[in-house]
């Protein structure tokens, strides 16, 4: 294999693995809500508040993963 195929590799595990791990956080976290919010019905707005920004935050993780991803595939680092 050569260079240029293990960062194909490196971007595709980076994608993939940030995709799961933010799938599972935010699914965890949506489950955790759910119950918290039937159980006391009347802190649902202060939850709301709380899981609207640590979704994005989760998010964040992994566009930033995508991002990078994208970096090192445009950027040659093995030419010159």
């Amino acid at each position: 294999m050569t260079d240029i195929g293990f960062v194909a590799l490196a971007c595709g595990l980076i994608i993939g693995l940030g995709a799961i791990g933010a799938c599972i956080g935010v699914g965890i976290m949506a489950g955790k809500y759910i119950e918290a919010s039937a159980r006391q019905p009347e802190l649902m707005n202060a939850l709301q508040t709380k899981v609207f920004l640590l979704l994005g935050l989760i998010d964040a993780s992994f566009i930033i993963g995508v991002g990078i991803a994208l970096w090192f595939a445009t950027a040659n680092p093995f030419m010159g």
